[in-house]
């Protein structure tokens, strides 16, 4: 399998104000199984981080009594202890009140200025404190701010800002996503972004005066929170100075975002890495949300969103991440409930691969003391010679059920080997060359499923290592790792604790 190029994955840069919900533990974890899919074929770099500016936390520090630093500073530990609680190990972690932050902004500010893309002007018109967005009066819905999450009111401004020539963009953006309509998925993503393309494009206004939380301009004012927050993306790789070479490397690279910014990371980032005559992102994927049931999205503002630090407490890491990325198709809505998460945890993860683990070295304990036997070239090799390449592609291009789906594939024979060749039959009428085979498919099989299931369940994954009797973790070239017969004959095993022990739903 060939070596990738350096591979960049982000997420969105979270708001800091309130808590973390399941949809950002969502998207850190798809960024994380796709990361740790790329770096098994070469180097790749994941990014998550915090967005710290504008009205909003100026007000919540207010109400709090703090100073807008204060405020951010106390909020961020439990943003940055988002991913390591789900396993989710990223490269950096920004946050946009960072020296190295702002700097890259001012540069990318003075880029700008300098093509002639950014001029003084007024900003009069409707703003949206809570999505910190400027509204056209045609857009309200009943005179509010037309995001279906927020539907809350929106007050007239009138300041002197910094203004972005974004329609001088219009034209060559309908002619990127035209000639690369990979550039945005999923489809329906890109289809709702060509509408607003063909509408025209409105200048941007990238600088607020009427408050001081924020990047300060020269000469007066601070950076619109959407303009700093999007150049997160490279000012987190040096950019303009590079001293580490990781612009050079990384950029361009891939945006996981939630599907209701993706105008902003598809027609202004672009346009403004443009006006600066640098690359645009390689690749933008929107997912979907999250919803309860009845189909509403789940939200802290909505007041229906569910807590993933009380979902990894009752599940598990592990099981929470599967349940999110082999539930539905990535991009597309779906709903999540405990009893779901129960059913996936008994059936998918107890059921089908823990309990595969468990018989198979509990078989190896009673036939060969636990020892691997010789390796052979038995049925299921010949099976599962294409399953790396499938499962790669699938990741690659974010289909993340679909991979799973390829890896059960693998369990489902492993179980029906089990069940359709009786080891103990074979054992008891002394047919061992048989047995043996059998018993190192299963081992060497259940070696494969700890490398291609790391990334979605490391933990697991990694216990499942340990347990063939494996040294280290499956963090391995896949090129070099699954290749089968890889597992050596005399290996002692050590057969453990159930992986995913069985979750009863709570006394009625």
């Amino acid at each position: 399998m060939p070596s990738q190029r350096p591979f960049y994955v982000t997420t969105p840069i979270y708001y800091i104000s309130g808590t973390p919900h399941i949809g950002h533990a969502y998207t850190s974890i798809a960024a994380d199984a796709l990361v740790r899919t790329a770096r098994a074929h070469g180097p790749a770099r994941a990014l998550t981080g915090t967005d710290e500016h504008g009205q909003k936390v100026a007000n919540a520090a207010a109400a709090a009594g703090m100073t807008p630093q204060q405020y951010v500073d106390s909020l961020a530990p439990k943003w940055r202890a988002l991913g390591p609680e789900f396993d989710a190990v990223f490269d950096d972690f920004i946050r946009t009140t960072e020296p190295r932050h702002q700097h890259t902004c001012l540069a990318l500010f003075e880029r700008m200025r300098a093509a002639g893309d950014v001029y003084e002007g007024v900003y009069e018109g409707w703003y949206c404190t809570h999505d910190e967005t400027f509204w056209p009066e045609a857009k309200l819905v009943d005179g509010r701010c037309p995001n279906p999450e927020c539907r809350r009111a929106v007050q007239w401004l009138s300041e002197k800002n910094w203004f972005f020539r974004l329609s001088k963009y219009r034209d060559r953006l309908v002619e990127h996503f035209r000639a690369n309509p990979e550039f945005l998925r999923p489809q329906s993503r890109w289809n709702e972004m060509m509408a607003i393309l063909e509408e025209g494009l409105e200048d941007f206004s990238i600088s607020r005066s009427s408050f001081d939380w924020g990047i300060p301009l020269p000469g007066g004012g601070v950076l619109y929170v959407w303009y700093d927050a999007l150049i997160n993306y490279i000012s987190a790789l040096g950019w303009p100075e590079d001293p580490d070479g990781l612009y050079a490397r990384f950029w361009p690279g891939m945006h996981l975002i939630g599907k209701e910014i993706a105008r902003f990371h598809t027609i202004i980032w672009p346009a403004m890495l443009w006006s600066a005559g640098l690359p645009i992102p390689a690749r933008v994927f929107a997912h979907g949300w999250i919803t309860a049931d009845g189909g509403a999205k789940m939200s802290k503002s909505l007041g229906n969103a569910m807590d993933p630090f009380a979902m990894k407490a009752e599940f598990g890491a592990d099981s929470l991440r599967y349940f999110l990325l082999r539930e539905a198709p990535f991009g597309s809505d779906f709903s999540i409930s405990m009893e779901k998460l129960r059913q996936r945890h008994n059936s998918d993860l107890g059921n089908d691969l823990g309990n595969l683990l468990r018989r198979s070295l509990a078989m190896l304990q009673k036939y060969r003391n636990g020892l691997v036997p010789q390796p052979t070239d038995g049925r299921v090799s010949e099976r599962v010679a294409d399953l790396p390449a499938l499962v790669n592609e699938h990741v690659m291009c974010l289909r993340f059920r679909e991979a799973l789906d390829e890896i059960w594939n693998l369990v489902t024979l492993l179980n029906r080997a089990i069940d359709e060749q009786k080891p103990w039959e074979l054992y008891k009428h002394e047919r061992l060359v048989e047995l043996d085979a059998l018993l190192y498919d299963l081992c060497e099989g259940l070696r494969w499923l700890s490398l291609l299931l790391f990334p979605f369940m490391p933990s697991k994954a990694t216990e499942m290592w340990r347990q063939l009797g494996l040294e280290g973790t499956p963090e391995q070239p896949w090129d070099e790792e699954l290749v089968w017969g890889r597992l050596a004959a005399g290996t002692q095993t050590s057969p453990g604790a159930p992986l995913f022990p069985r979750i009863e739903p709570p006394a009625a």
